[in-house]
């Protein structure tokens, strides 16, 4: 897919929450466009939501630098992950799955230690799953959206981080997918927004209180990208053309993220916590 692809990108719609195959364009995760230098070997790393979109960039990068991954995904994203698994092991590195709603507390713990197990140790904590529903007003909301948007972006994060600290005590590393809806929020992603805002204090705080473990805490905060998580929350009008309105006049690719994790993750990153990395076309992130 090429930027100008990116940049007009049609109307359409998928049913929540969307598959890779339905998009059009079709995004880059890395598939042809990442050459792995080596940056993670041997690191053992969980990235929520790992089936699609950013996850699965991420979860591609992190193989070809040398790591191994575990990654969830809910049950309907089952192929996707599947597809997610097959990057990974072409690369020869192992990619564990887990099947989860990581709304619930239990889930958390269940995922963080089968993670863990599946993989002989974690190095690396991605909390990267989220859930969004765009609604224009605020009458719209359905009852118990803003409770499922908090506990699966913002709660699962807590129970994971809290569940893995001892385990990444000692030179690990902690990633935390934001956004840029944290600094210039959009009326229809009310809630969404509320809980990325809320992220990027957790981050700060965790890093002032992790540090003295060893662990580095940081977030990435994409802006526009082009993943299934478009099409099947937003209405058709809105993603008709998305993120021609950054100063780069495009949507991101999910590689062009990926890459900020790859750093982050990194020992070339070995002083950076408690920071905020935009990737956001060129919306400002302060």
């Amino acid at each position: 897919m090429t930027n100008e692809e990116l940049a007009k990108i049609p109307s359409q719609q998928q049913t929540w929450p969307g598959t890779v195959d339905a998009l059009e364009p079709r995004p880059d995760h890395g598939e042809r466009s990442w050459t792995g230098r080596g940056r993670l070997p041997g690191r053992k790393a969980l990235i929520t939501g790992g089936d699609s979109g950013i996850g699965r960039a991420i979860a591609l990068t992190f193989a070809r630098e040398g790591a191994d991954v575990a990654i969830t995904h809910l049950a309907q994203e089952r192929e996707d992950a599947r597809q997610t698994a097959e990057l990974v092991e072409s690369e020869g590195r192992r990619c564990v799955l887990m099947e989860a709603d990581l709304r619930l507390e239990d889930d958390n713990i269940r995922v963080a230690r089968e993670a863990r197990d599946g993989l002989d140790g974690l190095d690396i904590l991605i909390c990267n799953a989220a859930y969004q529903m765009t609604h224009e007003d605020v009458e719209e909301f359905p009852v118990g959206q803003i409770e499922r948007t908090f506990a699966t972006n913002v709660f699962s994060t807590f129970w994971l981080v809290q569940e893995l600290a001892d385990e990444l005590a000692g030179g690990g590393s902690v990633i935390v997918t934001t956004s840029i809806q944290a600094y210039s929020p959009s009326e229809h992603l009310l809630d969404y927004a509320a809980t990325k805002a809320a992220l990027n204090n957790l981050v700060v705080n965790l890093a002032g209180q992790l540090g003295s473990r060893g662990i580095r805490v940081n977030a990435v905060a994409p802006g526009p990208i082009w993943t299934p998580l478009i099409p099947s929350t937003m209405s058709p009008d809105k993603v008709a053309g998305f993120g021609s309105d950054t100063p780069l006049g495009r949507a991101g690719q999910p590689v062009e993220v990926a890459a900020a994790y790859v750093f982050l993750a990194s020992d070339e990153a070995a002083y950076v916590s408690g920071t905020v990395l935009g990737v956001t076309g060129g919306k400002p992130v302060f």
